[in-house]
């Protein structure tokens, strides 16, 4: 790891500020991704911004229809919220499948949202859920977030503060686990809203976070595991790697798919 100097700023205005006025300066949250990478000598940002002590980044509390959580919440708050738990359990689920405790505790939303994995989860819940990202500088909803594998809609000193979930009538999260690191292989998130549905998909394709249209339109007819029955997903456009090659990992976006309607049924 080289050497860089560390910040730790008290509010996101002054993390902000410091993004502004230092060169190459980068954020800290969990620190999942940057850390390793600074220690294999990939990333030598020369000035390291810890959001930790941010308050106003961190909460989380029901507003309207709404969940709004700050973006240092971590995965196992969000887990717990009994917020979260009332209004959407199935984002609570989902959190609480992340990693192990370790990542759970350390890890937070907005770090997992701003870095974009495509083998994250939290993205097909943004993007199943119509979740709208707030940064300190504008509000993008999730299909203006994600752009590609590792790419956010984000600006140069740009940090997200909170991210508002509305609440569905019915939602599920499923996915099959890498054993080894928890990650998805393929993750499929199934939300209900009035007379939309919304199917997507994480950890499969080769642009990151996807919707299954044709998986949509058999929920919107009949909003049941059966509506799946015979539904495919093609391995075109699909990530093959040393873990599962397209053609599993679409077989898998169909068996999740299932399991993740199961759950929001009750079925």
């Amino acid at each position: 790891m080289y050497a860089f100097t560390y910040h730790r700023p008290a509010t996101a205005r002054q993390a902000a500020g410091l993004l502004a006025k230092k060169e190459d300066a980068k954020l800290l949250a969990g620190g999942h991704t940057l850390l390793p990478t600074m220690k294999q000598r990939l990333a030598s940002p020369t000035h390291l911004v810890d959001l930790s002590a941010c308050a106003d980044l961190k909460g989380i509390e029901r507003k309207g229809r709404n969940v709004v959580i700050g973006a240092m919440a971590t995965h196992a708050e969000v887990a717990d919220s009994a917020i979260v738990k009332e209004a959407i359990p199935a984002l609570a689920f989902l959190a609480g499948h992340i990693g192990d405790p370790h990542v759970r505790h350390r890890g937070t939303i907005g770090g997992s949202v701003a870095n974009n994995d495509p083998a994250a989860d939290y993205p097909a819940a943004l993007l199943a859920l119509s979740a709208i990202v707030t940064t300190n500088k504008r509000k993008l909803t999730a299909d203006e977030f994600f752009t590609g594998l590792y790419e956010t809609a984000l600006e140069e000193g740009e940090i997200i503060t909170k991210i508002a979930f509305p609440a569905a009538s019915k939602a599920g999260y499923a996915k099959f686990r890498n054993p080894a690191s928890r990650y998805a292989l393929v993750g499929v998130f199934v939300a209900k809203r009035g007379s939309e549905v919304r199917v997507t998909v994480t950890g499969a394709g080769e642009g990151g976070v996807f919707r299954w249209p044709e998986a949509e339109a058999a929920l919107s007819a009949r909003f049941a595991v059966k509506s799946l029955d015979g539904l495919k997903h093609k391995a075109d456009g699909i990530n093959a790697d040393m873990h599962a090659d397209a053609e599993y990992r679409a077989h898998l976006i169909g068996v999740m798919a299932k399991q993740a309607v199961a759950q929001a049924t009750g079925k």
